[in-house]
């Protein structure tokens, strides 16, 4: 017995200080060196302080500003420990109601806006963080943020413009705004 349990422990135990403890500290390390913001959490800083992640949403309800697409974590939207989707399938009442709540919530905040709203501005993502919106929930909500900041449509149109992240190669999909990094500078716009 002792000639099969001790090898099979030594085994263990070097295995688990491999796998466990100096596998992650190399790709931590190497993560650090190599693509350090990532690695940081891609944080967005304002005066030198933390203000969001480039790669979680945030809750903006304020009609002066961008708002981004739903959350599906709850209770707190856009909580990251809860990231998952909320597995309603489009038959589901419930995914009906909120996306009824949702258009409403759009058409009150902007009631002279008659065009036809995105659906990524009414359903949440995947993951229920996304941090963009397309480029046409951007144009979707540009007057309404324009007016009530008071600000020329041109100006927050060049804003969008600037803040527009394409993919590469184009064909991998649709260009996207990174709606904190969009509302803050509106803020510095003002």
């Amino acid at each position: 017995m002792k000639t099969i349990l001790r090898p099979a422990l030594v085994l263990f135990f070097i295995l688990t200080l491999l796998t466990g403890v100096v596998y992650p500290l190399i790709v931590t390390g190497l993560a650090q060196a190599l693509f350090p913001a990532q690695a940081g959490g891609s944080l967005i800083l304002r005066n030198g302080k933390p203000v969001g992640s480039a790669l979680i949403g945030q809750n903006f309800t304020d009609p002066k500003h961008f708002w981004g697409r739903p959350s599906a974590t709850g209770p707190m939207p856009y909580n990251a420990q809860a990231s998952g989707g909320s597995n309603m399938g489009p038959l589901n009442p419930a995914l009906a109601a909120a996306v009824k709540a949702r258009i409403a919530a759009l058409r009150s905040a902007d009631p002279h806006n008659t065009a036809v709203i995105p659906v990524d501005l009414v359903t949440a993502s995947a993951s229920g963080l996304d941090p963009h919106i397309s480029l046409a929930a951007a144009q979707y909500q540009l007057a309404r943020v324009a007016a009530v900041r008071q600000l020329p449509v041109a100006t927050v149109q060049a804003l969008i413009d600037q803040h527009v992240q394409r993919p590469w190669p184009a064909w991998l999909g649709e260009p996207v705004v990174n709606v904190l990094s969009l509302n803050l500078a509106l803020e510095t716009a003002q």
